[in-house]
């Protein structure tokens, strides 16, 4: 026969709630996020941005931060275009909009100077996002800017066309390069006036860094003194691993004012969202990927404003 202990009054027993528990802890921390978003108040400087978004490593999620920073900044009410400028498209198939083979496409622009307008096409996604679209043929491009007259201005004297010429300025304009540093990115890093680098929080994360800071010196020396390195943003950022902090420091150390206080996490919706030609702003606004991107536009504009405050052209 077996015996239960009754509890004796003097004993304490110990209650556990679930507001403790990590997941709760996560739910009201996203919903406080949410709630500052919808506050937040920004407002947009007035002047055409222009952002290279560049990484010669792959797999940093460089892409991926072009089209959600864009769609991010376009649910704010900023006018943003996206030039994919990776043969891949992996720009323009995230932004939903058509790059077969015989679509008029960024390759046109700089091979047969067709004019920008011309190919930009308005993503579904919102009527103050647009795409100049990708194809397959921009994979031949480097060969074939090398006989070309001013070969590495092609892109800046085709956009300041266009915004010259624009009836409804753009606030921003973000080129998403391909992860190398080939004349599609020279053309990319002479066509902008600020560089924005997406840095994966892993081992190897500073891997090629230093080259891709050479190419820029060379860059500002030599075809655009304006250039400058603007925003890092640290991306699939996991917490609970203490490799993810330790370069996450290390970064911050590094490049202080460049480092948004924004981190991009690990995100499964994130990592869904292209495969149903969406960025996860539409495909999941509430999620934390969204939710993350969206903070980081707000920094984007915050530090452009407080930067001009202090006298910055």
């Amino acid at each position: 026969m077996f015996h239960v202990k009754q509890p004796d009054e003097s004993e304490t027993t110990e209650t556990f709630s679930l507001d403790d528990t990590p997941l709760a802890r996560e739910i009201a921390d996203l919903s406080a996020r949410r709630r500052a978003l919808a506050s937040a108040n920004v407002v947009l400087s007035g002047r055409t941005r222009v952002l290279t978004v560049s990484n010669q490593k792959g797999g940093v999620g460089k892409t991926t931060t072009a089209v959600n920073t864009a769609a991010a900044l376009a649910s704010l009410g900023a006018r943003v275009l996206v030039i994919d400028l990776d043969p891949q498209g992996n720009a323009s198939t995230a932004l939903g909009v058509p790059h077969t083979a015989d679509t008029p496409s960024i390759y046109d622009v700089l091979i047969d100077e067709f004019p920008l307008a011309d190919i930009i096409q308005t993503s579904p996604e919102a009527e103050n996002l647009f795409c100049a679209p990708s194809t397959i043929h921009l994979a031949g491009a480097e060969i074939e800017l090398v006989s070309q007259v001013a070969r590495e201005h092609r892109l800046r004297t085709a956009l300041d066309d266009y915004l010259s010429s624009a009836e409804n300025t753009m606030d921003f304009v973000l080129i998403d390069c391909p992860p190398s540093l080939g004349l599609l990115t020279i053309n990319a890093f002479t066509a902008a006036s600020e560089l924005l680098i997406p840095i994966q929080c892993e081992y190897y994360a500073l891997e090629g860094l230093s080259q891709l800071l050479s190419t820029v010196r060379m860059i500002q020396k030599h075809l655009n003194p304006q250039l400058v390195l603007s925003t890092i943003l640290l991306t699939m950022y996991d917490g609970r691993t203490r490799l993810a902090q330790q370069v996450a420091e290390e970064v911050r150390e590094h490049f202080a004012k460049q480092v948004l206080d924004t981190v991009i996490p690990r995100s499964v919706r994130v990592s869904e969202a292209p495969s149903f030609g969406q960025t996860v702003i539409a495909y999941d606004g509430q999620s934390a990927g969204a939710i993350a991107y969206r903070e980081a536009a707000v920094e984007i504009i915050r530090r452009d404003s407080a930067s001009t405050k202090e006298g910055r052209a």
